[in-house]
């Protein structure tokens, strides 16, 4: 049934609304007992919708939009300006949070009212709704006139937290809040904007100024604190204040605030001062540095990593310091050596040992620095493998960085080495020194140094234990590859099977007596391919030798009879009974100087030459011999004249009344000079790998010109040795000469490749 109802008249509908309104205000007003009860809610609404229904002439839908702002407005400007305008500093603020409050409320209320046009009118239309409306009247009234006045005493209030002040952190956030809430659109509900995406009004009325305000309060502090604080006491300073400031946008200011708050504080205390900072005289970068303060190291990257280009100051500092704490090394070692040339070998083979120990012990202290206080970053692992790649490729006394490392090896693997290590400390060690190495540039000059002092280890049962010297082969081989470790490779596994070899020798000679010699026999059977190339010769054995040499050649070929025998009698060594006055001493000997004495068992004196063409022995290899027999520790033969020289006409007597305190000695021969050896080998080597690296690229480019063909070579041998330009060129001429390559007469300055 429809309801019939007189149409209600504009200003009489209007009048029960502006009752409404009144009551609205003094319940904001919180005057005591003031409420709205139901029906006076359905009251309201139903006039509202009433008017809004109405047929016309009497539907008053447009007026009553039009009402609904005027009522805002009037609100506003009657009450709420007013009482903002007497208000100042803080009290201005609160009143500014109360009113935006109130405002709310009344909109809420007020839209419950007027929802009619909220539903039906507004949608038609597409006009702006109620709560934009209100909002809109709250932001063109009162907002537009207090935000740079609200701005200016948030800023002070913030700058006031900054210097330890207590201040209203809660106001600060509604007030905030109030620019964020009046900068959401809500021109469309059904696209709310999301909470924490800031708002236009927030930024541009706020943070801007804000970012400004914090640029000039860090900027006078950080002037200030640059010139009376020590480097650790600023950036204490520093790194506070910014955590403070961290601290402040999860307390009152808007996530989106951080980004720009954070970048113009370390640009005022860090970017802007950088090099006053790090070089702040007795107490920048260096200082903390050579002082050893980690602690402050380890802030200084947190703070410089904040900021753009703000670490590689800070690693090329890092890379100077250590680059100089290395060459002061270095130069200690020279300086040692230089005082003690003309002590022992021992003694100069300690210095370089500590040497190798203390880079060792650099390289730990300064990679504890990479990992804890610069926080394993890569800059910072470049700048120390730059610092060591000089120091690592220093001389000293003459000796190469990979000599030493190869002796320091040698000393840590051997049996009665200086160094005294566990298990766990050699594996250790070895896993140091393979780290180093990969700085050093000739790393096949290490590898050739350390095939030699490794054969020297196997062939002499010098080695400490064959786990570590397989354990120290395999790192090698994952730092540097299986080309360089297959050669030692095969030797542990000679010596392996040398050792099976001797047994079943043994065991030969026991079933076949005729065979069995006079004196007891160890052979070592190598492969050529694997060992280091030994000096050999024809020496004339004595009879008891020679019967053990032929009796170890008929039992190899039993079982290998396609392969050759190549004796090294250098490397051999023989124990010997000398009978002398006082008493017999049992003396260990190498082959040469065992067949040398041999020789006075038929006669008394001897000839250096008589020797020489008995032994068939050249010149130099014989004046050794003598030398070690004659003139050095044990005179074990007597020469004439006495000097501590042998020269061509000497003649030699065997001492009969030499004598020791010890039963068993061991006469050492006088070192010879393997390094120049090793270098001439390692060379030698270099030109075949340089030949197969041109031939390498060329193949496969066909033609290319002198520049890039050079720096192709380079880059690929530069993971083994940095190979020289000028022998690179004289292997290019070489390789043209044997005609793999030629001159492109197409080309100017090109190679073509010749298949």
């Amino acid at each position: 049934m429809t309801r019939n109802r007189e149409p209600v008249p504009l200003e009489v509908g209007w009048k029960q609304m502006e009752a409404g309104t009144k009551k609205l205000e003094r319940i904001l007003d919180d005057e005591p007992g003031v409420a709205f009860k139901s029906d006076e809610y359905m009251k309201l609404y139903t006039t509202i919708y009433d008017m809004c229904t109405q047929k016309a002439p009497h539907d008053y839908t447009s007026e009553l939009y039009d009402r609904y702002k005027m009522v805002l407005d009037k609100y506003i400007t009657d009450t709420v300006l007013p009482s903002l305008r007497e208000k100042h500093g803080e009290f201005l603020l609160r009143e500014l949070v109360l009113r935006w409050k109130n405002h709310r409320i009344m909109v809420k209320w007020l839209s419950r009212f007027f929802n009619y046009l909220d539903r039906y009118y507004i949608p038609r239309r597409s006009i702006v709704g109620l709560k934009a409306v209100g909002q809109s009247c709250f932001e063109t009234l009162v907002y537009d006139e207090l935000k740079a006045t609200v701005t200016s005493i948030v800023i002070a209030m913030i700058d006031e937290d900054r210097e330890g002040q207590i201040i209203d952190r809660t106001l600060i956030k509604n007030v905030l809040d109030t620019y964020i809430e009046l900068g959401q659109d809500l021109t469309t509900e059904h696209q709310p904007t999301r909470p924490d995406s800031g708002s236009k009004l927030y930024s541009e009325d706020f943070q801007d100024a804000f970012r400004q305000g914090t640029v000039d309060y860090y900027s006078k502090k950080a002037q200030t604190w640059i010139v009376e604080d020590t480097c650790p006491e600023y950036m204490l300073k520093a790194e506070e204040c910014l955590q403070k400031e961290k601290e402040r946008v999860a307390h009152y200011l808007h996530s989106s605030t951080e980004p720009t708050l954070m970048e113009a504080a370390q640009g005022e205390l860090l970017a802007k001062l950088i090099d006053q900072i790090l070089k702040k005289e007795n107490s920048g970068c260096k200082v903390l540095l050579c002082d050893e303060k980690v602690e402050d190291l380890s802030r200084m990257f947190r703070l410089f990593s904040r900021i753009k280009d703000g670490l590689p100051p800070v690693s090329k500092i890092f890379q100077e310091h250590v680059n100089k704490v290395g060459m002061s090394l270095v130069k200690q070692a020279v300086d040692a050596a230089t005082s003690k040339k003309n002590e022992k070998k021992d003694v100069v083979s300690a210095l370089e040992l500590d040497y190798v120990r203390k880079i060792i012990d650099l390289h730990d202290k300064y990679m504890a620095y990479v990992l804890n206080c610069f926080q394993n970053h890569t800059l910072f692992h470049k700048a120390l493998k730059e610092a060591f790649e000089v120091v690592c490729n220093k001389d000293v006394a003459g000796c190469t960085s990979a000599e030493l490392f190869a002796s320091y090896c040698d000393n840590i693997l051997r049996k009665g080495g200086i160094e005294k290590l566990s298990d766990e400390a050699i594996e250790e060690n070895l896993d140091k020194v393979v780290k180093l190495l990969t700085y050093i540039s000739d790393k096949d000059l290490f590898i050739e140094f350390h095939r030699k002092k490794l054969g020297r280890r196997l062939l002499f049962d010098k080695s400490g234990n064959d786990e570590q010297e397989r354990s120290l082969l395999s790192k090698l081989k994952q730092h540097f590859g299986g080309q360089f470790t297959s050669k030692m490779e095969g030797m542990l596994n000679d010596i392996c099977a040398a050792k099976e070899n001797q047994a079943k020798y043994d065991e030969y000679i026991s079933t076949n007596p005729e065979l069995h010699p006079s004196v007891d026999l160890s052979v070592q059977v190598l492969t050529t391919g694997y060992w280091p190339t030994y000096k050999s010769s024809d020496i004339n054995l004595p009879s008891e030798m020679v019967k053990c040499v032929e009796g170890f050649k008929e039992f190899y070929q039993s079982f290998k009879k396609h392969r050759k025998l190549n004796w090294i009698f250098s490397l051999g060594s023989c124990h010997i009974v000398g009978k002398f006055d006082v008493k017999p001493i049992e003396l260990i000997l190498t082959t040469y100087q065992g067949a040398l004495l041999l020789l006075f068992n038929e006669a008394e004196k001897l000839s250096f030459s008589e020797i020489a063409t008995q032994l068939n022995l050249s010149e130099d290899d014989t004046a050794r011999v003598l030398h070690s027999l004659s003139c050095g520790k044990y005179k074990i033969l007597n020469k004439e004249p006495c000097s501590r020289t042998i020269s061509p006409n000497d003649i030699f007597e065997f001492n009969h009344k030499f004598t020791d305190k010890m039963r068993r000695i061991k006469v050492q021969l006088p070192p010879s000079d393997e390094k120049k050896k090793v270098i001439d080998d390692v060379n030698k080597d270099r030109r075949f790998a340089i030949d197969a690296s041109l031939v390498r690229i060329m193949k496969s480019r066909k033609i290319m010109t002198h520049q890039n063909l050079v720096a192709e070579c380079v880059e690929q041998l530069s993971r083994m040795f940095k190979p020289d330009i000028k022998m690179i060129k004289r292997r290019i001429e070489d390789l043209i000469t044997r005609e793999y390559l030629e001159r492109d007469v197409d080309a100017a300055n090109s190679y073509r490749y010749l298949a």
